[in-house]
């Protein structure tokens, strides 16, 4: 009589194979998630330094905000506007939302200005990431 179906042993084996399988994936996906959440936060960045740009051309190099840092709002930027598919964007003042986006510095005769985007506690690991108009850098501090 011939038994048809498998052993015991053959059916620990496959179940070591995919839990090795799934040892190793998890924490690949996992940073590729974060990656993704980054990448996010780092376009906002873009964003923003493309507003800072135009608002910059459109006032002829006069702008108001003299050396004191403009916030989302001065440049336009309405609650909601740098919202994303993992994170919510923050309100017109910079705060408020998964990521904070700031104008750290300003220079209004030169347009030098440096923006930061900064996770919220739990986060995705890494940075915070700031962009420098100076010499055009997007690094993680």
């Amino acid at each position: 009589m011939k038994r048809k179906g498998f052993t015991l042993v053959e059916l620990m084996v496959v179940v070591l194979i995919v839990a090795i399988l799934a040892a190793v994936t998890i924490p690949l996906l996992r940073g590729r998630i974060d990656a993704a959440k980054w990448a996010e936060g780092k376009a906002g960045i873009g964003t923003i330094a493309t507003a800072i740009r135009a608002m910059y051309a459109e006032s002829g190099g006069n702008s108001t905000y003299g050396s004191e840092p403009a916030t989302l709002g001065d440049l336009g930027f309405e609650s909601g506007d740098l919202d994303g598919t993992y994170f919510s964007g923050p309100g017109d003042d910079g705060t408020g939302g998964d990521y904070a986006f700031n104008i750290v510095t300003w220079s209004e005769s030169d347009l030098v200005f440096t923006v930061t985007c900064t996770s919220p506690e739990g986060g995705p690991d890494g940075g915070p990431f700031t962009y420098d108009s100076s010499d055009g850098s997007l690094n993680e501090d």
